[in-house]
């Protein structure tokens, strides 16, 4: 990989107040640590979008069309050469590939979440965005398995706000801007652990369904 995780948070002591080193070493620790893919994101700027296209539907939400993604397994060298060439573009993060994600409300994420943990239940990654949603990362496949999994569990008539991010999807990852609304954070980061080896979405599902169904009501 070119570093280490010692390396990592040496880099990160001395670098504080430099925003793009920032930037440069939380990609270097998505693609290298975590082992996931990074594409420089679309920044909102006055309610428009750097993307430059003035009809853009998700302003400051999107991957840059015309940026290369930075691969899973890429170090500090090529994270600052990508970003370099993008200054301030967000960090998005590919859904389908080492993850799938569940997003429900914030409020109903943060219950469940304290729930899953009582209950000794295996955890992945968990992002929470300013535009209060919490996006819990699973195995691969899960957005697609979601309609028949809620279906075995009875939760698929409930008009739950529960949804499945799959192929083809981006986030915006930790500590990027969304849209202008202020920066996603992580209520549960990666681990070396988690991070490689999302849970089973059906390990979750309950909890998340159950809790969602009594925020609503």
């Amino acid at each position: 990989m070119g570093f280490t995780i010692g390396g990592i948070r040496e880099m990160r002591s001395g670098s504080r107040r430099r925003v793009r080193t920032n930037e440069c070493t939380a990609v270097a620790e998505y693609t290298g640590l975590w082992g996931w893919d990074a594409v420089p994101g679309a920044r909102a700027m006055a309610g428009r979008c750097s993307c430059g296209d003035p009809g853009c539907t998700a302003p400051g939400a999107h991957p840059l069309s015309f940026a290369e993604p930075v691969p899973a397994g890429a170090g500090l060298d090529v994270a600052t050469k990508a970003w370099s060439e993008y200054p301030g573009a967000a960090i998005m993060l590919p859904v389908g590939r080492a993850f799938d994600v569940i997003e429900v409300a914030e409020a109903a994420g943060r219950r469940a979440l304290v729930r899953l943990e009582r209950m000794g239940l295996p955890l992945g990654p968990v992002c929470a965005t300013p535009t209060g949603r919490a996006r819990f990362f699973v195995a691969p496949g899960a957005a697609a398995e979601l309609p028949q999994l809620l279906y075995r569990m009875g939760w698929d008539d409930a008009g739950l706000d529960l949804h499945g991010l799959g192929a083809g999807a981006h986030i915006t990852a930790p500590p990027s801007d969304l849209g202008g609304h202020g920066p996603v954070r992580w209520l549960r980061p990666p681990t070396l652990d988690t991070a490689g080896a999302p849970p089973q979405a059906r390990l979750l599902l309950g909890t998340l369904a159950y809790i969602c169904h009594r925020t609503h009501y």
